[in-house]
């Protein structure tokens, strides 16, 4: 599937406009990708193809004495073990599980398109990294084979990367491609 920037920009807000997101890529530097996220989510890296992202905490006051704000500063050694590998069909699912608070499919309803439709869109955000990427995130939702997400079961964890004082969830995607970082990530307060 072949992107571009507006297509992709368009299904990012399209998708999350309503969510609490970190929606942002930026170069892969290291070997160890998880370098690379830390800049992200310290904001220290532009988006290599220029492309817009969405950081809904982007102008908040708190990021004046904490400029990673929300998410806490963590060193890659605790990271790196909160983030798990899992397959593409997962991912998809959790970019429009993050699309809402909870984390769930349930969240596409107040949407007017078709599944189908958001799919697509999923699939259009997770194209431009390519068939070689890989998938990671902190949700804790194993499925029946390893390396998939249950979006199912009514049971289910995460690893959170964010400040706890002031979010009660973060979950999120990271996209590992050989040349871009993405990160998808969704804060809530329920």
């Amino acid at each position: 599937m072949s992107i571009d920037q507006t297509s992709w920009e368009a299904a990012v807000r399209h998708l999350f406009a309503d969510a609490y997101p970190y929606d942002a890529t930026g170069p892969r530097r290291h070997k160890d990708w998880v370098l690379d996220v830390l800049a992200l989510m310290a904001r220290a890296v532009p988006d290599p193809r220029g492309w817009t992202g969405l950081d809904h905490a982007a102008q908040a006051p708190e990021r004046e004495a904490f400029p990673t704000y929300p998410f806490a500063v963590h060193p890659p050694e605790y990271i790196a073990p909160r983030l798990h590998e899992i397959d593409r069909t997962s991912a998809e699912n959790l970019l429009l599980a993050l699309t809402d608070d909870c984390c769930t499919l349930s969240n596409l309803k107040r949407f007017t398109e078709s599944e189908e439709e958001l799919r697509d869109m999923a699939r259009t955000i997770l194209a431009r990294y390519g068939d070689a990427a890989t998938y990671h995130t902190n949700v804790s939702r194993p499925g029946p084979v390893p390396g998939t997400l249950d979006f199912m079961t009514s049971h289910w964890g995460y690893s959170p990367l964010a400040l706890s004082k002031d979010h009660s969830e973060d979950c999120g995607l990271i996209v590992v491609s050989d040349t871009e970082v993405g990160m998808f990530w969704n804060f809530s307060d329920y």
